[in-house]
């Protein structure tokens, strides 16, 4: 039998912080030598892109340990099995190996679990220093540069501060919850929701902003809307392992429309597996999962292509970078169905979702009215 734990101790939480504190000095100490004699509007942007890049690769490696069955390597939050890293469990971890050799708990799972966790970690500490430092120039340079104050959106940097925490919390249902399937869909459209706030503080001050016209605009924001409609069909199949349900392409099963379950494999309030009474989950339903997602593909590649017809003399940078992502997508999508779904094509199928998000939030905020506020802050919603 699997060593019993407590879903939640927060004894390695002080310990798991540090950690994070620590790693996040790295990146902070090149900013600081790298950026030294440039302005705190610049620094605090750079901080921004720095915090950016990796986030994004969190996403990745999040990716990366869905995808390696490594969720549940340690069964409790947030340490494991009550300790700050495998070292503390290796004997909690070598008797759940003993037990299932294959199971979620391997030595292997729990430092890719770890990993993650360290990760997501340090880039909460990169956040919380983002906040701060951004609330500290702005009352700073109020007094001194008016000017140069109106540059930092502290709004924004407390707003991501706030998402992140409860990305953190996400990130703790879907081990306690046991990778509940709606769950771990929403942490991964968390992920995606970081990336899109701090892309957009990233371009809200970048010079040669694109003009659009509002039709454009609002099309952009159609495109963003499929998007992450899509993103969430995609995070379904994966969480739901639905992948392999068809693996032919155009068709699925040998069929155009093969035997489908909508109502089972659509019903959000069930666990991993089975549906909403206990009973097993049928095929029938990953199948209707899987093409749901595969007609989306379509509907999202034609406004895709669309949108980049249009952007090609007003924003080339913009339709070039989509085009690009469309194609990785593509060719991803079809490698993990005709290829019995390799690692390597699943995770930057993964990546370029997150490329695609933070593309089109950066092109909404860079091509901004020149009229519009260019901070964000409670102070800057008019009153009634």
């Amino acid at each position: 039998m699997q060593p019993s734990t407590d879903l939640i101790d927060l004894g390695p939480l002080a310990q798991m912080a540090l950690l994070g504190a620590a790693l996040a000095t790295l990146p902070l100490l090149w900013l600081t030598w790298r950026h030294r004699g440039q302005s705190t509007p610049q620094r605090l942007r750079a901080l921004t892109l720095v915090t950016l890049f990796l986030t994004f690769d969190l996403v990745l490696f999040g990716a990366f340990t869905r995808l390696t069955d490594s969720g549940l390597g340690c069964p409790d939050w947030p340490g494991c099995y009550g300790n700050a890293s495998p070292f503390g469990a290796r004997h909690e971890i070598a008797q759940a190996q003993a037990t299932l050799p294959d199971g979620p708990v391997t030595h292997g799972k729990a430092w890719v679990e770890m990993v993650h966790r360290y990760f997501a970690t340090s880039v909460g500490a990169l956040l919380t220093v983002l906040m701060v430092w951004s609330f500290v120039a702005v009352r700073r340079l109020k007094r001194s540069d008016p000017a140069q104050a109106r540059l930092i959106s502290p709004g924004w940097a407390t707003l991501t501060f706030v998402w992140v925490c409860l990305q953190g919390a996400f990130g703790a249902l879907t081990v306690t919850m046991k990778l509940y399937p709606a769950i771990v869909t929403l942490h991964l459209l968390g992920g995606l929701g970081l990336l899109a706030l701090l892309a957009v503080q990233t371009q809200r001050h970048a010079p040669q902003a694109p003009t659009v016209s509002p039709a454009l605009r609002a099309g952009i924001w159609v495109v963003f809307g499929l998007v992450i409609v899509q993103v969430a069909l995609g995070g379904w199949v994966s969480t739901n392992y639905a992948v392999l349900a068809c693996q032919d392409i155009p068709t699925c099963q040998g069929q155009w429309w093969p035997p489908m379950d909508f109502d089972a494999g659509f019903t959000l309030r069930r666990a991993l597996g089975v549906q909403a009474d206990g009973s097993a989950l049928p095929f029938a339903a990953l199948t209707a999962i899987h093409v749901v997602h595969r007609l989306g593909a379509l509907v999202v590649l034609t406004a895709l292509g669309l949108l980049i017809a249009a952007l090609r003399h007003t924003a080339p940078r913009y339709a070039k970078g989509l085009l690009a992502v469309a194609l990785l997508q593509t060719v991803t999508g079809l490698s993990n169905v005709v290829l019995d779904w390799p690692l390597l094509a699943a995770v930057a199928h993964t990546g370029g979702a997150a490329v695609l998000v933070t593309l089109l939030a950066a092109l909404l905020a860079h091509s901004r009215s020149p009229a519009r506020s260019p901070s964000f802050s409670p102070s800057a919603v008019p009153s009634r």
